[in-house]
């Protein structure tokens, strides 16, 4: 049995950013958070370098593993290998607009063949007990947007997942670029509204131009959770209030320092792993957008962080630039 846990709170799965090293550091400043992997490939998964591409550090957060693909036994055999390395969700991609995933038949081209995302659902279902849910757009190109996502919503449902993530954007497959589709089709929160007021029995997340906390509060009254993409990894601290005004546990506000501090020693134990810095505090540029010193800030992990030689020296310039720019206002 698939049982899905509802979370009020995720950061989404963004290529060549939700890395392993970014997940790490995000749950330093959210417990309640439901972090995601980048989308990995069943492929690649399966003939792949699962040590590279399935590696989480421990914690007390919950990680969901977002899988690409449209094969149904090739999903199941990545849905098994997924859970066996400890992730509390598998999630099948079918809103990533991108051509490169558009060639391999799956992403938001999936949203025209919801019988196939169903087959690909029930087997990955029974390929675990881990809750199996879906990531969507509300519709692709010139196809009518309610009928295809209630056609598309209703069929998987049929395959038993009823956990939906859905972005309420329609994805233009041809004509816009991805960075264009996340920005040019007209967001339809009402639709994705009227879907979980006529399937109130399924949990449904929405994402797409959310910005803020606020926001976030506000469509928690009418939906069961909400997702963040750039603007959380854009602006990271905005994660440091999660907890505290999403997660209902009365948990204290965690501010950017607190971060830092916890995150220091998965630091030290990767870069004695061999990993260069740049990898991890490239996640954490934006950590002190809007405070004095955020400049500087950037700049000195821009410039010193890349080079072979980058030790916590380079972090600890750069908390020091932050710090006496605090100290001089004061």
């Amino acid at each position: 049995m698939n049982k899905n846990q509802v979370h009020r709170f995720s950061v989404a799965p963004m290529m060549d950013w939700t890395d392993a090293h970014c997940r790490a550091f995000h749950r330093c400043l959210t417990k309640s958070a439901l972090l995601y992997t980048e989308m990995v490939t069943a492929d690649a998964i399966i003939h792949g370098d699962q040590e590279r591409l399935l590696w989480e550090v421990p914690s007390n957060g919950p990680t969901a593993l977002q899988l690409g693909g449209s094969d149904p036994e090739k999903l199941a055999k990545a849905t098994t290998i997924g859970a066996s390395w400890g992730y509390q969700e598998i999630n099948l991609n079918c809103g990533c607009p991108s051509s490169r995933v558009q060639s391999g038949s799956f992403g938001a081209c999936l949203m025209a063949e919801p019988d196939l995302v169903a087959e690909c659902v029930a087997a990955m279902r029974d390929a675990t007990d881990v809750p199996i849910t879906v990531k969507c757009r509300i519709a692709i190109d010139d196809l009518p947007a309610r009928e295809t996502l209630f056609t598309f919503i209703d069929k998987v449902t049929a395959a038993g997942c009823t956990s939906f993530t859905v972005h309420a954007r329609k994805a233009w497959l041809k004509g816009l670029s991805p960075k264009e589709n996340r920005e040019v089709p007209p967001l339809d929160y009402a639709l994705v509204a009227a879907l979980k007021a006529e399937r109130p029995h399924l949990s449904i997340t929405l994402n797409g131009g959310i910005t803020t906390i606020d926001e976030c509060r506000e469509h928690l009254e009418v939906f069961d959770g909400v997702m963040l993409g750039r603007a959380a990894y854009q602006n990271p601290s905005l994660l440091g209030h999660v907890d505290a005004e999403l997660g209902g546990q009365g948990a204290p506000r965690v501010s950017p320092h607190d971060a830092l501090l916890a995150y220091r020693p998965y630091m030290a134990e990767r870069l004695a792993a061999g990993v260069g810095l740049h990898a991890m505090t490239r996640h954490m540029l934006g950590l002190f957008n809007g405070q004095p010193g955020a400049r500087a800030w950037r700049r000195i992990l821009s410039e010193r962080a890349p080079k072979p030689s980058a030790g916590l020296d380079v972090l600890d310039a750069a908390v020091e630039a932050i710090t006496s720019q605090v100290v001089s206002v004061d």
